[in-house]
């Protein structure tokens, strides 16, 4: 009678001679084994801090950005522009300190300070998270406006089209450009920025004006006005 011969137990053979060698190789190198188990305590004793100090740094900025903005909706300007950049200069990195920057650049434009407007909002709006984007590039552009630049506001306004997250926004943003280009007395750009909100955002509450303005832009463009 002709005996079987299986291969079932082999891969527990082979898993057992594993360990069992893994288990000779720390007995033989202990200094090693104990070094390797400090390195690994420590690195998960500061992964476990790290994680603990993000947590209680996004707390603790939340707070103080909320201070900030009941400073701001009081009009207390000159608290709320401590507080928010404080906000900013320690707890950067955080979501709080994106919203404060963005909180600041109003508090700026509120005060009358276009040109520190300005210049937080141009550092900031290109690097901006995409939550962030299209509001400070839209603030970048009522900053240009403030500062009769409408030529820099309609490149502001566009960027924040293009960054805009829904359609109603975008189409908002778009009407800013068009409102831009006809200050700047570019009465072409303008008719473009309508049309796309006329053509490809009809749906919202913007094309209403979109389409108005077309009407009266392209009077103009046939009489050869600007």
């Amino acid at each position: 009678m002709a005996t079987t011969v299986t291969t079932a137990g082999r891969p527990a053979d082979r898993e057992s001679t594993a360990w069992t060698g893994l288990v000779e190789w720390v007995k033989a190198h202990k200094r090693w084994s104990a070094y390797a188990g400090v390195i690994l305590l420590i690195a998960a004793g500061l992964f476990g801090w790290s994680l603990l100090s993000s947590r209680t740094a996004e707390r603790s900025a939340s707070r103080q950005l909320e201070q900030g903005r009941l400073a701001l909706d009081s009009k207390n300007y000159p608290l709320a522009a401590s507080v928010l950049s404080q906000v900013v200069e320690n707890y950067s990195g955080t979501r709080a300190a994106d919203e404060g920057i963005i909180l600041l650049a109003q508090v700026r434009l509120a005060q009358g300070q276009t040109q520190q407007a300005i210049d937080v909002l141009q550092r900031y709006a290109p690097k901006a998270d995409k939550p962030f984007r299209a509001q400070s590039y839209g603030l970048l552009g009522a900053a240009y406006e403030n500062a009769a630049r409408p030529k820099d506001a309609a490149g502001a306004y566009q960027l924040a089209a293009e960054e805009a997250p829904y359609p109603f926004l975008r189409a908002q943003f778009l009407s800013d450009v068009g409102r831009a280009w006809l200050a700047a007395g570019d009465t072409a750009k303008a008719l473009v920025a309508y049309q796309t909100i006329a053509q490809k955002l009809d749906s919202t509450s913007a094309a209403g004006e979109a389409n108005v303005r077309i009407g009266e832009l392209t009077k103009r463009v046939s009489t050869g006005r600007k």
